[in-house]
Order: C-alpha cells, then structure tokens, then sequence
C-alpha cells in the first residue's frame, strides 16, 4: 500500500481532533471562567530510504540521508490558562481572580483533596454555607466549608478574600478568609467538568494542594475583587480562523486519499 493514504489517514484524523476541541471552546464561550484548548501537532517517525554518508578529508563529499515522512499524529492538547474578560454583575457573591490562583472547593465538608475552579459565581444555601451553583462547598484559608454566622444581616468580601459579616446587633466580624490556592503548572489540571479541576502529579510536585490567601505577593496569588466574574477566554476571531485552517487542512488529505486510491487503481488495471 502507498505511504501517503495512511499519511492523509493520520492528517484527517488529527484534524478531526482539531475540529473537535475548536467545537468545545465555541460551545463555551459564554462559560463562566473557562479556559480555551488547543491543539498541537508532531510528525510520526520517518522512514529511512538511503543512509548518510560523512565527507572524506580527501576525495569525496557528504551526502545526507533520505528520508520519508509517515504522518502526523497528536503531539499536545493544552489549556490556555490565559486570563478571561471581566463581566461586572454588582451580586457580592460574585468573585473574580485579578491574577494567578484558584478557588477551593469541596463535595463533602470532609473531602481530603479539594476541587479548583475559577468560576465564583457562588451562593448562600438554607444553613448559609457559601457554595457553587452545583452545591459545593466554598473553602476558607484553613480548608473548611466557609459559613456565615446565625445572625449576619449582610456581608462583603474584601481583596484579600476577608468575610465582613455585619450583624444583627450591629458589629462587624472578620475572621473567615476565603482559601485560594497556586498551581505550578495549570496546564497540567485534569478537568472534570462543572468548570472543575481536579489536582494531578504534573500540575504540583506530589500531587498536593497548598491552600493560601488571595492577594498574597509571597504565593503569588491574585487579588478577589467583589462583584465581578471572570467569562471565559475563548476568542471567537481566532477559533473560526482556526476552524477554516482544519477544515481546509481535513479536505486536502483527504484528497490526498483520494489520489493514493486512484494510483492503487492504476496499478490493479495494469493486469487487463
């Protein structure tokens, strides 16, 4: 069989792929702190037709190597973990990251290893627990589900994440800080849907998550700012120019396929 049909196999294949994740970051750009994908592509091991030969001192020169490529093939599928626009909702329990860091959260108050968003489009439940949209609970600086006190009439947060409880009787408590925690290598979160992230050994060295406070210059950590969301960083512009890009690149190899057919046709006829 000819080489180039299992290259134009491999092309379609990877374009696919490509098509597939452009799709993902179409359908979510309204998404609340989402974070584009995209897709990178190697060459698959060529075939060596004719070796080398090293230049004599004397009498001959070098001559290179021919060498035959056998594809293409997925080399990464990364995630952007560049900063989304900011959509001002005035709600106070809407927070957005100015910067580097990650939300903590937990599906049960005593989950060993907590869930990261950067979705904050929290909410306060029956017994004022602060939760996502899906029901989990919104962690502190020490890794506890965050609650509000029986009698606060109103609250505020500040930057540095710091719960401003008024209450009934008219004082003002402050001792809750909301958790953030900084990831090394963002890229290397595995995604598990409901715009969360769950910890992995490539995204922090042994796989552990430090929970710090937001606004923290020695962590590194991004300031909480009140009020705001953070939409997501897909850029339409870009995501239908690459959809043209792929949708080009899948009809030439499979015209390339087309072409291996027809040779391989030729080749059947010669025996009439």
């Amino acid at each position: 069989m000819l080489r180039s049909m299992y290259s134009g196999v491999s092309g379609m294949r990877g374009f696919q792929t490509k098509l597939d994740v452009i799709g993902n970051n179409i359908a979510n750009v309204n998404t609340i702190g989402f974070k584009s994908g995209r897709v990178m592509f190697k060459d698959v091991m060529s075939q060596t037709v004719a070796g080398l030969t090293a230049p004599n001192d004397t009498d001959q020169g070098g001559s290179n190597s021919k060498q035959i490529g056998l594809g293409v093939s997925i080399g990464s599928i990364d995630t952007l973990h560049l900063g989304g626009s900011a959509m001002t909702t005035n709600n106070p329990t809407d927070l957005r990251i100015d910067g580097d860091g990650f939300f903590v959260v937990k599906l049960t108050a005593d989950q060993d290893t907590p869930f990261m968003t950067r979705a904050g489009d929290f909410h306060v439940d029956a017994q004022k627990h602060l939760v996502t949209s899906d029901g989990l609970f919104v962690c502190d600086s020490g890794g506890a589900p965050i609650t509000l006190e029986e009698n606060t009439v109103s609250f505020s947060i500040s930057q540095d994440g710091v719960l401003l409880q008024k209450l009934d009787d008219g004082s003002v408590e402050n001792g809750t800080q909301l958790g953030v925690t900084k990831v090394t290598n963002p890229e290397g979160l595995e995604k598990i849907g409901g715009n969360l992230y769950r910890i992995t050994l490539n995204a922090n060295d042994g796989g552990e998550v430090a929970i710090t406070t937001a606004n923290n210059l020695a962590d590194g950590t991004g300031a909480i700012v009140a009020g705001q969301l953070e939409m997501s960083n897909v850029d339409l512009t870009n995501e239908f120019t690459e959809m043209i890009v792929a949708q080009r690149g899948f009809q030439a190899n499979s015209r390339i396929i087309t072409t291996s057919d027809e040779v391989l046709q030729e080749i059947v006829n010669l025996k009439r």
